[in-house]
């Protein structure tokens, strides 16, 4: 069976997925890399990676969003040295860009209220991992500050980078030719 693809939405999946790829490097090089901070014994880290998964969930279609947020997570998880975290975080992350739209502004209301609803589900999910991991429900609660500040960091990040992004009319001039 034949198939009709069009030049022009292959060309515009290329550029979805090549951006995808730049947002979960991105991700993994500011979780890894950039504002890096180990907290407690259970190998979790402070970073403000997330803002990058935000910024992604912000610009692209869903799908290239969530497959960023797995694989740059996952893939920070990786070079950190702690690989016990790569599969919760590939299940956690996709589930932080799914409150995002990309039909508005960076910085718009639906997106604001996504920051919340991602910490929630971050923090969570991570809270569930945690007990999986160590078969103890009370130990994790322990580490949770951590994650409402890395939350919350990576909101003002996101807050500041999408305001300043919306003012420069970036996602208009990268709509017809990246997005």
């Amino acid at each position: 069976m034949y198939h009709s693809h069009s030049k022009l939405s292959d060309r515009h999946s290329y550029k979805s997925l090549c951006t995808a790829a730049m947002f979960a490097a991105m991700t993994a090089l500011t979780t890894a890399y950039l504002f890096h901070i180990p907290i407690g014994s259970n190998g979790g880290y402070l970073h403000f990676g997330d803002a990058f998964i935000y910024l992604g969930a912000s610009l692209l279609p869903m799908p290239y969003a969530c497959a960023a947020a797995s694989i740059g997570g996952g893939l920070a998880d990786f070079i950190s040295g702690v690989p016990i975290w790569i599969i919760p975080t590939m299940m956690i992350k996709p589930l932080t860009a799914v409150w995002f739209t990309n039909k508005n502004k960076l910085l718009c209301k639906r997106n604001l209220f996504a920051l919340l609803l991602a910490g929630l589900v971050s923090n969570a999910g991570y809270y569930l991992a945690e007990v999986a991991l160590s078969g103890n429900w009370l130990a994790p609660l322990a580490t949770q500050w951590g994650g409402i500040i890395q939350s919350g960091g990576s909101a003002v990040v996101f807050v500041i980078i999408a305001f300043a992004l919306d003012r420069a009319g970036i996602k208009n001039r990268l709509q017809g030719s990246v997005l």
